[in-house]
């Protein structure tokens, strides 16, 4: 079989042995393009996930491969120093090329890197049941707990200010101002609901300036399909998708799980009124993220958990709507007003995280 874009070229400046026998083009990803390969060394079946990454987004492919690598060594020495069941599948195996980098820029200056692939293992893209999403939670939780001694100064920040919330709150005000689409006024409500909500954005980043929030490890795009779990056990054993691994808060990754995790509705439900937050599942999410999470966080970061999942649902919800102000340039879409549709959702939920604030703190207390 063929391969397109000399693929087999670039296996072999990664020094991958045996004979080329398959790919598979794999689609999940919105970002990346992923390539899964076989080859047959001896006799046994190897195959190897190449990835092409975007470097419109990516632009520092060293600081990134520098940041992956680095911390993807120090979960598999933990794994190894516990003698974890799952110590060769607890983490992402990036392959050094020929020259000892981790990646390689090919004449057009695109960036192509390899891992091994992992095994025996599934994704989720939906919550079938609480226990799944529990064990979403001990998985995150796990991830923070021991990258908790990782010095996070030593990351680069792949995508600058990515949750910086009063960044991104100015950005999309920038966005009402300037109506580059010409559909402000599609949006009104819309505008109306985040403006109001200004103060909220303000929050995290002032507790950061304040000393009050310790900038840690984090992975920042934690949703339910960026983790591996074992065929076996269901337990979630490896944290995949770590191009935005970088200094942050560990309200961030907590609070974008529950965003994704326990909404009732899909993120682009046109009927907003099948919008809501599950009690059920977020009670599932922290017990099993503070099963594993809590003795590695302050008590100021276990408090304001609930506030976490409001913010970085808003969070999205802007994004979803200064790039539909913006005319659709940064998401992926599959009609005119697919971001403002998604924007009413993560609106919708900001509105029922609200109400039931009370409820989430008292749940949080419980496990804390």
């Amino acid at each position: 079989m063929s391969i397109p874009f000399n693929l087999e070229k670039l296996c072999r400046l990664f020094n991958i042995k045996g004979e080329f026998v398959d790919y598979v083009v794999n689609t999940d990803g919105l970002i990346n393009s992923t390539f899964v390969l076989t080859f047959n060394e001896n006799g046994n079946v190897k195959k190897y996930t190449l990835q092409k990454v975007c470097t419109d987004i990516f632009k520092d492919p060293d600081g990134l491969m520098n940041n992956i690598v680095g911390v993807t060594k120090h979960i598999r020495k933990k794994n190894e120093e516990v003698n974890s069941p799952y110590a060769n599948r607890c983490t992402l195996t990036f392959l050094p090329t020929i020259e000892g980098k981790y990646y390689y820029l090919d004449e057009g200056n695109a960036c192509w890197r390899i891992y091994e692939f992992v095994d025996d293992v599934y994704t989720c893209n939906s919550i079938e049941n609480e226990n799944d999403f529990y064990n979403a939670g001990v998985a995150f939780g796990e991830f923070q707990n021991i990258l908790a001694d990782y010095d996070s100064a030593s990351l680069v920040e792949t995508i600058p200010n990515f949750h910086n919330t009063v960044s991104r709150f100015a950005d999309f005000k920038k966005a009402v101002d300037d109506n580059l689409s010409g559909r402000l006024s599609n949006a009104e409500k819309e505008v109306e609901f985040a403006l109001a909500r200004e103060k909220d954005a303000h929050v995290l980043v002032d507790l950061i300036n304040e000393g009050k929030l310790p900038l840690r490890v984090t992975h920042n795009d934690t949703k339910l399909n960026n983790i591996l779990f074992d065929n076996k056990t269901n337990k979630g054993i490896c944290i995949i998708d770590l191009d935005t691994v970088m200094p942050g808060l560990s309200l961030y990754d907590f609070g974008d799980s529950i965003r994704f995790g326990a909404n009732t509705a899909a993120e682009d439900e046109k009927d907003v009124s099948k919008v809501s937050l599950s009690l059920e599942l977020y009670e599932a999410y922290v017990k099993g993220y503070l099963s594993s999470a809590k003795h590695a966080l302050t008590d100021l970061e276990k408090e304001l958990l609930p506030f976490g999942a409001k913010i970085m649902t808003y969070e999205c919800g802007i994004r979803f709507l200064m790039d539909y102000l913006n005319g659709d340039t940064y998401f992926h879409t599959d009609y005119d007003d697919h971001n403002l549709v998604r924007c009413r959702t993560q609106f919708a939920l900001v509105a029922d995280m609200e109400n039931k604030m009370n409820e989430m703190l008292e749940i949080t207390k419980k496990y804390c």
